[in-house]
């Protein structure tokens, strides 16, 4: 290309900006698509099913509502069976997963798949939320242009975090809260000013589309807040803050747990889905808060209107029907239901609150507010993605003080009793720590016994030093030899730095044994350790070499572990996964093509 048309092309930070706003264009257009296709649903199945079945009528007819959550999972099976895989359940942190531990690239059709999936649970009254699958919408959106566009690494990460950042933004018609909900959640705190800057433009890009759209309306009307009594209050805020820290922990588990049972249940996988609508939709029958996403309870609670008692209970119920939902194989995501609960323990607590002190404290639907923050920063652990979320919706800047505190001590207090988020428990379970990045992540991966050096020599504990020394001429590239007993195994380990002092003491080198000057005191690995801890120990102990047994209780050494085998492991690995990520995106592209 001509010098001189180089100059009027966009630098490449300028081509990420631009890049980066046409992503929030349409991750503002497809949120709209995605929030007018679960009305649709949701007018369909479950507002039309509810006058056909005449559910409202009470009576006898009140049990007939279980089949309209049932209905929307036996219309999601088709979908499952076309899309094994794709479908059903908790998708957010397989996303997270794409996205920071592989290449990041994400098909097209999942767009379709999230919208189709969560609008056809959400609609028919299952417990589930819209934020998780909009990110992940947001997210594919992202990534497609990063693959017409060919990058890779860092950049991929940018741009998906990008297409969630205008996702979230559109959703809620909060740009500040889609900004912060990418930097905290997707990118895991881990980011430069050039990808915050990526994330400001599509989400502020997406915000414009949605507010063209729905105009500059609030996710939820909030009430006018103020704080009556700060001496008071502040202190009835921290221990809101605790107790929230603790129940989002309890949600967290109850979530997994419930999860886990109906992974185990012995039933067909496509029969799973019903199963859980069926029991969701017993739990309606009492308390019909729990059916959807529950914004308009929310609503309701903020505005002051929850009961005490039906609080309490929901704040149990809600959070075990979002779990009987996504972990019988439905699909949405959990954004949602943090803000249900929140806004119950919240309004629960403010109600009794006021009602003991009710010249000193703000109202019940002020304390559901805070609430909502509160309880969404514990439960994933992105305190400034609460904070701002709740600002923009109130658009009351004398809110942050409470919800800065509640949410901080909050999350402080979940972390403290449970280190995961809601999103990260699945990666603990793997022996991943999802925070330390791709390069651990791999590390851990490899299993020690997959990279030693099975050839080793060795020498008995009851050889001579001259005899060491022709075996220490003999190696080619080792200094560090086991010392073995009769039965052959290992007593300890063997170096030049140990006869270094005897060395040109003929007399000693005959009569000084092995086993007389070797160190007892061995750090030893077992072939089910991973690379990461060998590497921590190779730098913290400064090591080049460590034995590697049977077992801690059976020291039958089965080879030594180099620090160069470690970094030849961790360089096969990474090339075998680049064939894989690039075939992959060969394959994607030309699919696409």
């Amino acid at each position: 290309m001509p010098a001189k048309l180089k100059v009027f092309l966009p630098g490449e930070k300028t081509a990420v900006l631009l890049t980066a706003a046409v992503i929030g264009l349409l991750a503002g257009a497809f949120s709209i698509l995605f929030r007018e296709t679960l009305d649709l649903v949701h007018a369909l199945l479950f507002a039309q099913g509810h006058a056909l079945l005449r559910v409202g009528e009470g009576g006898w007819r009140s049990l007939l509502l279980p089949l309209l959550p049932m209905s929307g999972m036996v219309l999601l099976i088709p979908l499952s069976l076309l899309f094994p895989g794709k479908v059903n359940g908790y998708g957010f942190t397989q996303f997270l997963r794409k996205v920071n531990l592989e290449n990041g690239v994400i098909k097209a059709r999942n767009i379709f798949i999230k919208i189709a999936a969560t609008a056809l649970t959400i609609g028919s009254g299952n417990s589930a939320g819209v934020e998780g699958p909009i990110a992940q919408i947001g997210g594919a959106i992202g990534s497609q242009f990063g693959q017409r566009l060919r990058v890779s690494g860092v950049r991929m990460q940018v741009y998906v975090a990008a297409g969630c950042a205008g996702g979230v933004a559109g959703i809620f018609n909060a740009p500040l809260a889609g900004v912060f909900f990418a930097a905290e959640i997707i990118l895991l705190g881990t980011y430069e000013l050039s990808s915050f800057s990526a994330l400001v433009i599509a989400s502020v890009m997406a915000t414009v589309v949605s507010r063209a759209w729905h105009g500059e309306v609030a996710a939820f009307p909030i009430p006018d807040y103020q704080m009556v009594n700060p001496l008071v209050e502040l202190p009835l805020y921290t221990l809101l803050a605790v107790l929230v820290g603790i129940l989002a922990v309890l949600h967290i588990r109850l979530f997994y747990f419930i999860r886990d049972r109906f992974a185990v249940l012995p039933l067909h996988s496509q029969l799973k889905p019903i199963l859980g609508a069926f029991l969701v939709g017993c739990v309606g029958i009492v308390f019909p808060q729990v059916m959807g996403d529950g914004y308009e309870y929310i609503a309701e609670v903020l505005d002051g209107k929850g009961e005490l008692e039906a609080m309490a209970a929901l704040i149990l119920l809600k959070s075990a029907a979002t779990a009987v939902t996504l972990g019988a194989g439905g699909a949405g995501g959990v954004f949602a239901p943090s803000l249900f609960i929140g806004a119950v323990i919240g309004g629960a607590f403010g109600s009794a609150a006021h009602a003991l002190l009710p010249e000193q404290t703000a109202s019940a639907g002020a304390y559901a507010t805070v609430g909502i923050g509160a309880f969404l920063a514990a439960a994933t652990h992105a305190p400034m993605t609460a904070i701002f979320l709740l600002f923009e919706m109130t658009g009351n800047y004398l809110i942050i003080i409470p919800v800065m505190l509640t949410a901080m001590l909050g999350t402080v207090v979940a972390r403290k009793l449970h280190p995961d988020s809601i999103d990260t428990v699945d990666f603990t379970r793997e022996g991943i720590n999802i925070h330390e990045g791709r390069e651990v992540a791999v590390l851990k991966s490899i299993l020690v016994g997959k990279a030693i050096t099975e050839e080793v020599d060795f020498i008995s504990e009851t050889a001579n030093i001259n005899q060491l020394l022709t075996l220490f001429a003999a190696a080619k590239d080792s200094f560090y030899f086991p010392v073995i007993n009769q039965s052959g195994r290992m007593v300890g380990m063997v170096s030049m730095q140990d006869v270094k002092t005897i060395l040109h003491d003929e007399e000693q080198r005959c009569c000084h044994l092995v086993g007389a000057i070797c160190s007892r005191e061995v750090i030893t690995l077992t072939p089910e350790h991973n690379l990461f801890d060998a590497i921590q120990l190779f730098d913290i102990k400064g090591l080049e070499e460590i034995p590697v047994v049977e077992s801690m209780d059976d020291k039958w050494v089965l080879g030594m572990l180099k620090r160069r085998d470690v970094i030849s492991a961790y360089n096969r690995e990474v090339l075998r996964r680049g064939i894989r990520e690039k075939a992959e995106e060969i394959r994607v592209l030309c699919a696409s093509a």
